[in-house]
């Protein structure tokens, strides 16, 4: 009968072990924590994309892709800032037009995590 109080216990400490190992992994994603242009925000044209992410980024593997209301692709040249690992900046060839666009990204985080998501500006 001691045995038995003692494994559950013991078997409860290792279940709630293993649960806040998973907690602590899922954490480990890289996640957009800002952007400028903010997303739905409406904006002077931008001469650049910046977002910020929560884990260092790998270069050859994270990038932006931006595209109109109406589907076409504006050329940019996206790149991970050297300074911080984090955040992943888009340099537009030319000014932006009056309206609406749609930021694409996605990244691969140091460990390994791919991401991807999206969200919308508009220019005035």
């Amino acid at each position: 009968m001691v045995r038995l109080s003692l494994s559950r216990p013991v078997l409860a400490l290792a279940a709630a072990a293993a649960l806040l190992a998973a907690a602590s992994g899922a954490q480990a994603h890289a996640h957009l924590v800002s952007a400028t242009p903010a997303a739905n925000a409406a904006v002077a044209a931008p001469k650049s994309l910046s977002l910020t992410f929560s884990e260092k980024l790998e270069p050859k593997f994270s990038g932006i892709d931006l595209m109109t209301a109406d589907g076409k692709s504006v050329a940019l040249k996206s790149s991970v800032a050297a300074k911080d690992h984090k955040t992943l900046t888009g340099a537009l060839a030319a000014p932006l037009a009056p309206g609406s666009y749609m930021v694409m990204w996605h990244v691969v985080s140091a460990d390994g995590h791919r991401m991807k998501g999206d969200f919308s500006f508009t220019v005035r």
